[in-house]
């Protein structure tokens, strides 16, 4: 489907750019960047009113690093139990 979309001057050109440097299309950046803001959205970490607060947006966007953060909170934890050679009796 074609539309009509109205972009202010610079961001337009920086978009033009950047999907220049990626070696696609417009029309495949600008597709893939709503689809992004799609999953987003559909996550509840976009800006649709899910009734979190407000404040909880920029919050809810890391929600998905919780593993990756007890995981690495794990191996700290791990590594001050060891003792080290010159501790021992």
């Amino acid at each position: 489907m074609k539309t009509t979309v109205e972009l202010p001057d610079a961001l337009f050109r920086q978009a033009k750019a950047v999907a220049s440097a990626r070696g696609t299309t417009l029309k495949l950046f600008f597709t893939e960047a709503v689809e992004e803001q799609l999953r987003r959205s559909s996550k509840g970490n976009g800006r649709v009113d899910n009734g979190d607060p407000p404040w909880m947006a920029g919050f809810g966007a890391l929600a998905d690093l919780s593993d990756e953060t007890d995981r690495i909170l794990k191996l700290i934890e791990e590594e001050f139990e060891r003792v080290a050679p010159e501790d021992l009796p």
